[in-house]
């Protein structure tokens, strides 16, 4: 696994319901990244920072306050690009579709969660370089974590604008630098 997937993967673990090793998954995500992107890095140890200061069970109110309570910050693609119209539906069934075609599938998740579409991408670059995966990048995800961050800018209850910000950093870098490999 290259380094840019592992990071993808570490950045899915911590998008999703918090579990008592949240530190512990920051600092191998920190570790990982490698200074690459350094903003990237100062973010998520200001995410760091914060979770030292909060309790497990309070990680865990915390995210569910920010992602299953306030539908702005809902960790659905398809939800920011959509709402809730048959179009959510219809790019779902797409998802769907096109993980078959790498043989990627999800299980109890919906499709269009931030960190099933980064396992996705984290399964290397000719999933992120084909049309499928450059456009789930470009006009979906980055789109979404645009809309997600901008919510949780100046929110001070919930640590992971941070999160968030790192990943739409981390993402950035990843397409320049694949786009230029390419």
């Amino acid at each position: 696994m290259t380094m840019r997937n592992e990071v993808l993967e570490l950045l899915a673990d911590l998008l999703e319901y918090p579990t008592s090793n949240l530190l512990g998954q920051i600092e191998a995500c920190i570790k990982c990244l490698n200074a690459e992107p350094p903003e990237a890095v100062d973010m998520l140890a200001k995410f760091q920072h914060e979770v030292e200061h909060h309790s497990p069970p309070q990680m865990e109110e915390l995210y569910t306050r920010t992602f299953d309570m306030q539908p702005v910050c809902y960790p659905y693609v398809g939800y920011h690009l959509f709402g809730e119209s048959y179009k959510r539906g219809a790019f779902m069934a797409k998802l769907v579709e096109g993980y078959r075609a790498f043989g990627y599938t999800v299980e109890n998740e919906l499709p269009d969660h931030v960190a099933v579409i980064l396992r996705f991408l984290a399964l290397g670059t000719q999933a992120r370089d084909s049309e499928f995966g450059r456009t789930l990048l470009l006009e979906g995800l980055l789109p979404a974590l645009g809309k997600m961050t901008a919510a949780l800018e100046g929110e001070q209850t919930s640590p992971y604008g941070a999160a968030l910000s790192t990943l739409r950093l981390v993402l950035n870098d990843i397409a320049e630098k694949e786009a230029v490999d390419a």
